[in-house]
């Protein structure tokens, strides 16, 4: 091989491994047990403890618990999340996206669905508030925007949610599942924002191991 020819092929190799690294941003794990110091974490309509694991308690409306001075676009947010088996009183997930205790996109789970063979097909649910909600994706896009899980989680105990994003697409795995639970595009055009815990209405949950793997953009 000649000189120059060399000289290029190392050039091309070296920019090839340069541009995949610039891909993957730093991984992100915060640290959960300063949930209640408010420069890192801000809370909304929740009372929020930490022994081991996040804990939000129940209340009536939706509730957020948002990782400040992370701006998130596109990547894979993981975390374990444990709810209830209790109908109508377990909502519990992640929301991306966010601009506001009000607009925000959310992948959540119904632990109580998890099992039930009359309504499984609602176990995972994405909605993009606040004009898009549960109630107004089922009734005008059925079993488009929720699905049920696989594998089966027992929902009592702690899963393990794998959400991707590459906007508009989400995908969302539980478990470590080969395959998604749900596939779904963005309804909003918000491209980026803040990350939160978040659960549903009158429901508590609880959640650890976050880590936020974002992908340069």
């Amino acid at each position: 091989m000649k000189p120059n020819r060399l000289i290029l092929s190392i050039a091309l190799l070296l920019s090839v491994l340069f541009s995949a690294e610039a891909q993957q941003a730093k991984v992100i794990v915060p640290d959960l047990s300063t949930v209640q110091d408010n420069q890192e974490w801000s809370a909304f309509n929740r009372g929020i403890s930490y022994n081991g694991n996040v804990h939000m308690a129940a209340r009536p409306g939706d509730g957020l618990l948002i990782l400040k001075d992370v701006v998130f676009q596109n990547g894979t947010i993981e975390l374990d999340i444990k709810g209830k088996n209790v109908p109508g009183r377990s909502f519990v997930g992640v929301a991306f996206h966010g601009v506001n205790d009000s607009t925000f996109d959310a992948v959540y789970f119904r632990p109580f669905n998890f099992k039930n063979p009359e309504r499984n097909s609602h176990s995972v649910q994405y909605i993009s508030a606040p004009k898009y909600g549960w109630y107004k994706l089922r009734n005008e896009h059925p079993g488009k925007y929720e699905n049920k899980v696989t594998p089966v989680p027992d929902p009592e105990e702690w899963f393990h949610a794998t959400i991707h994003v590459t906007y508009p697409e989400v995908k969302v795995y539980v478990n470590n599942a080969a395959e998604p639970s749900l596939v779904i595009n963005q309804i909003s055009e918000r491209k980026k924002g803040w990350i939160a815990l978040w659960v549903g209405n009158n429901s508590e949950g609880w959640f650890k191991n976050l880590k936020i793997s974002p992908v340069a953009n």
